[in-house]
């Protein structure tokens, strides 16, 4: 059975793809699709969040023009709904079924998941499809420590690149938790990395257009083999805690222009 037909409704509402971000590029072939999925709720019933949807836009749009050459085409995944809903785990389910859609649409191209917040921490769950070869998850949201529950898996990462940003006044989404995730994921796969945004906040938006020429460099770098910039390239060479603790500079973009 197609993995499509697996997921569910929630209030008979279906996930989608809807159109690619940015300008189509006629005569180029697609190269590589990054799925973007937007900030969602711990528990809701409500439907998606158009809020959350235009806040990746710009992302998006940032992310076909630097992979123009490539072929790169970005989607903003619409939810069935807004909420994780607990073991439901439904912003993932819909994630996967994203990947399964875009390999449907596009044939065998490489994939990345990039999320925000609760969709930061579906891109990291979705990530074991196998069209899947990068991860960016920007403040993800994950649940605090819990002894009674199992922790956040680690193993569908492995074989992934992985790229977690994450703003250390952050006062919806504990960056300490995502270091913790990135220390156990980076003993499962070397190819991780993190950078930290010295005092932003949970939205990125101090820091704007480094982290979009970062997500862009790590992005294009997994998907198509282009040579990493040197913060980059340290970040995933380097044993924790350096590799996970990297700052990110402010003018990182204008760096990587001259």
């Amino acid at each position: 059975m197609a993995h499509s037909a697996l997921v569910g409704t929630a209030g008979g509402r279906t996930p989608r793809l809807g159109r690619p971000v940015g300008a189509s590029h006629p005569g180029t072939a697609v190269g590589g699709v990054v799925l973007l999925l937007p900030d969602g709720e711990v528990a809701s019933a409500r439907s998606a969040s158009l809020r959350a949807h235009a806040a990746l836009l710009p992302l998006g749009r940032h992310l076909v023009r630097a992979g123009r050459g490539e072929g790169l085409v970005a989607h903003v995944v619409r939810y069935r709904g807004r909420g994780w809903n607990g073991t439901d785990a439904q912003l993932a389910s819909d994630a996967a079924w994203a990947v399964a859609e875009a390999v449907r649409r596009y044939g065998d191209v490489p994939v990345c998941l990039a999320g925000h917040g609760m969709g930061g921490r579906a891109a990291l769950r979705a990530a074991g499809h196998p069209a899947v070869d990068a991860v960016l998850a920007l403040a993800p949201w994950l649940p605090e420590d819990d002894v009674a529950a199992e922790p956040e898996p680690v193993r569908q990462l492995v074989g992934r690149r992985i790229l977690i940003v994450h703003g250390t006044n952050d006062a919806r989404t504990d960056p300490e938790l995502s270091y913790r995730l990135a220390e156990r994921a980076k003993k499962a796969n070397r190819d991780t990395c993190r950078f930290e945004v010295h005092s932003d906040g949970h939205a990125l938006r101090q820091y704007d257009a480094e982290i979009r020429a970062l997500a862009a460099d790590f992005v294009l770098g997994s998907l198509f083999a282009r040579p990493y910039a040197r913060p980059v390239a340290d970040a995933l060479a380097a044993p924790p805690p350096l590799g996970l603790r990297m700052p990110l500079a402010a003018g990182f973009g204008r760096a990587l222009r001259r």
